[in-house]
């Protein structure tokens, strides 16, 4: 009787261990759907590690990266800092890679360019320089979105203050913008159009141009008088500061010409110079009158703005280098056709110092305008994504047809400035994408 109650505990066990297989597999089908909808509606707070693993349709919503991600409920104070710690995309180191789309506007059709970087209209036979995107290591960096752009910049002014790299940036900038607004040129004033300004009917924005080599207040060197420049360096060059009150957005790019020679003032004393051969003053270089230029400028701009509790946004183009092979006015001064790849070329020298300077003193200001929140300041750091483009350069080609009747002696070649369209585009792509991040994180005051 034991033995037979004890094979019937047997086989119940057994077969209760049968039924709970077949249940279990059943059971999970039944929790995946529940797990599936408690995810959607309630979203583990963390994104990929980089932008390639997202689905295209997501990828294209988002800035960078580091842009927070959206919670369900309101999270404690010390996490909603954190959301705001983390480091934006690093468009300073990548590679640039192939594209077939190519430019988004036609240097033939957009009438702003400045003659001498219309390389297609000057002949330029090859058109490789064309197809090139700057891909970031750690992100993507989306194409230039036209649209997006002038919605962010309804009812501004941006100003374009420096050099000609400055015109450089802006003349890509409106030929990028004309492919979904004309813009009207509502004012022209100086030598060669040194100082225009641009307005966009459809989004009451304006887009402007003034020269200022130096940022601060000197006298440029010509063929009648001076063979150097002189710049004093604690006076802010009122030509351009003089409207800041009427700046939402300053782009400020200068480098190339601090390397001319020079006389340096503070005040009524003189500092130094930079290669005054006959003069009776000190050699000093030009690495630190960059800085202390750079750094009167941008607290003129915390002085006049922030104290007075004004918004304005900043943003400083790094130094971008030129390609010259041998002499500037040899042909085939900077003949390559082909980008350098990430590791062919290394930023050094001058060139890695320049860029040093201008990003310190950005980060300087940073700390600087934090104290009154309604200025903001950034680095748009293109100098070596620039370093790697020896072919997006005018090169002879900064006059139309140079080699129509044959090969001359001695042929002038622009290796400084670029052509348009080409690779000064993705300064601008750039520059987008730090605007998008400063609308998505609003100021303190706002």
């Amino acid at each position: 009787m034991a033995l037979k109650m004890g094979f019937s505990s047997f086989q119940f066990k057994d077969q209760f261990h049968s039924l709970t297989k077949k249940l279990f597999p059943w059971t999970l089908y039944a929790l995946l759907p529940i797990a599936l909808l408690s995810l959607y509606l309630y979203p583990l707070p963390f994104l990929p590690s980089t932008e390639s693993e997202l689905p295209h349709s997501i990828s294209n919503t988002i800035i960078s990266i580091s842009t927070p991600p959206s919670f369900p409920s309101t999270p404690p104070p010390s996490e909603k800092e954190n959301t705001f710690d983390t480091p934006p995309c690093d468009y300073f180191n990548g590679k640039w890679i192939r594209d077939r789309r190519g430019p988004l506007y036609n240097g033939t059709t957009c009438g702003t360019i400045k003659q001498g970087q219309n390389c297609i209209k000057h002949g330029r036979p090859d058109s490789d320089y064309l197809y090139w995107r700057w891909k970031p290591n750690e992100c993507k960096l989306p194409r230039f979105e036209p649209k997006t752009f002038l919605q962010l910049i309804e009812n501004k002014h941006v100003a374009f203050v420096g050099d000609s790299m400055a015109r450089n940036q802006l003349e890509s900038l409106l030929c990028m913008l004309s492919t979904v607004s004309s813009p009207e040129l509502v004012y022209t004033n100086g030598e060669d159009n040194k100082f225009r300004k641009w307005h966009f009917d459809s989004h009451n924005a304006s887009v402007s141009v003034y020269w200022s080599p130096f940022l601060v207040q000197g006298v440029e060197k010509s063929n009648e008088g001076l063979n150097h420049n002189k710049l004093y360096l604690d006076l802010v060059d009122e030509k351009w500061a003089k409207d800041m009150d009427h700046m939402d957005l300053i782009v400020l790019s200068v480098g190339h010409w601090f390397l001319h020679p020079a006389v340096y003032y503070e005040g009524d004393l003189v500092l130094g110079c930079h290669y005054c051969v006959g003069l009776n003053h000190t050699e000093i270089g030009f690495y630190e009158v960059l800085r202390k230029a750079l750094r009167t400028s941008l607290n003129s701009i915390i002085d006049r703005r922030g104290s007075k509790g004004g918004k304005i946004d900043v943003i400083v183009t790094t130094f971008s280098p030129a390609h010259f092979e041998g002499e500037w006015d040899k042909a085939g001064a900077c003949s390559k056709t082909r980008p350098y790849r990430s590791r062919e070329k290394e930023l050094e020298g001058m060139d890695g110092e320049m860029r040093k300077i201008e990003v310190e003193e950005v980060e300087d200001a940073k700390v600087k305008g934090s104290e009154f929140g309604g200025v903001r300041f950034e680095a748009l750091d293109v100098t070596k994504l620039a370093l790697l483009r020896p072919d997006g350069h005018p090169g002879p080609y900064m006059y139309p047809f140079p080699f129509a009747n044959g090969v001359p002696e001695r042929v002038q070649n622009d290796c400084v400035h670029w052509c348009l369209p080409g690779a000064i585009d993705t300064w601008n792509e750039i520059f987008l994408e730090i605007m998008k991040k400063w609308e998505e994180h609003p100021r303190y005051q706002e």
